[in-house]
């Protein structure tokens, strides 16, 4: 991937065997993980103590609670007592949430050491593991304390596919139709003409859409690494998401809150002329047959209003959007009135 700091996106398939060659000089590595993948990251670190590496594990929570700095601390405390010098490698193995924390952990240790990430979930293959951007959260809302850090590769090891859950599969889903919609129109036609096939993690329709989906983040990346410009139409659909995440505290799955915020703009799009009701349809079928939300409870969007004002997105007090003129076509919307808001909201109220 370009950018500021090339590196590599390897996707394949038991790539086990390749994380050796990415540790560069290390001798300690720290292994971030879910506890839930507890049995993995001891093989992993089983491995990499066989080639001659001194192997620290850090279970933390899944999920969103894994952003908290209370666990960025915890791994912190385990970087400070190893002595893990500048020299030494982090290992993000997990979702995107465990990448995310992984990365901002080492962004933030001795002012930055390697980060090597291994996403295991459809997410954070297309979306948190790959652009260099870390986070966690605070009460206030989602990723707003954060560091822009390469990492120095990221291994796709599609394997680790075939025992997601199957709504968890789904629930990444919505951030392939994202890339889909704001870039590449195939990666909506795949999903559309063999539906099975594509959520099949053992298919090649399936390998193919994250390797669309990696290239869309990867192009937008290479030209604007530090969200200035090009950047911010990676967030179509996360101004409402993200406004969502925080009304449900951080209990829905990422993917389902991106879905109804997709949705969102879209009709906000069509309300203000640009986009066609055909395109506002087909994100429709689309992120339904995917079994994904597309609405939210009426009574919700003075909570979400308020949720957004504070969104890292907003800028200088006026909300922002990123919304579509046509398919691969996006743009911004500038401080979109609360009147149009509101109306638009109406078309996905419950």
């Amino acid at each position: 991937m370009g950018g500021q700091n090339p590196y590599p996106v390897v996707i394949g398939r038991s790539l086990l065997d390749e994380v050796p060659q990415y540790l560069g000089s290390a001798k300690k590595v720290l292994v971030v993980h879910p506890v839930g993948l507890a049995v993995s990251a001891e093989k992993l670190r089983d491995y990499l103590v066989s080639q001659g590496f001194e192997v620290l594990l850090a279970g933390v929570p899944d999920n969103e609670e894994a952003k908290r700095v209370e666990v960025a601390a915890f791994c912190w405390g385990i970087l400070g007592k190893s002595e893990f010098s500048r020299t030494d490698t982090i290992i993000g193995f997990g979702g995107g949430t465990i990448t995310d924390l992984a990365g901002f952990v080492a962004a933030t240790w001795l002012r930055g050491v390697g980060i090597v990430q291994i996403p295991t979930t459809l997410l954070a293959m297309v979306d948190a593991a790959v652009g260099g951007k870390t986070g966690i959260n605070t009460s206030e809302g989602k990723n707003l304390v954060g560091v822009f850090h390469s990492p120095v590769a990221v291994l796709v090891d599609l394997d680790t596919l075939a025992t997601l859950p199957k709504n968890e599969l789904l629930a990444g889903f919505a951030e392939v139709v994202k890339c889909g919609f704001i870039s590449d129109p195939e990666i909506l036609s795949i999903i559309e003409s063999d539906f099975e096939r594509a959520v099949d993690p053992l298919s090649l329709e399936c390998e193919d859409l994250v390797r669309r989906s990696v290239q869309v983040k990867a192009t937008v990346v290479a030209e604007d690494f530090r969200e200035s410009g090009l950047r911010e139409i990676l967030n179509y659909g996360h101004t409402l998401g993200h406004a969502i995440e925080l009304a449900e505290r951080y209990k829905w799955r990422h993917g389902a809150a991106i879905s109804i915020g997709m949705i969102f703009v879209a009709e906000l799009a069509h309300l203000n002329g640009r986009l066609p009701i055909e395109v506002v349809k087909r994100h429709r079928d689309l992120l339904s047959s995917l079994g994904l939300p597309i609405s939210y409870p009426a009574e919700k969007w003075p909570q979400l209003l308020s949720n957004m004002q504070i969104d890292k997105k907003s800028r200088g007090g006026n909300l922002r959007f990123v919304v579509l003129d046509d398919i691969a076509k996006p743009t911004i919307m500038q401080a979109p009135t609360e009147e149009m808001l509101f109306t638009a909201f109406q078309e996905i109220a419950e």
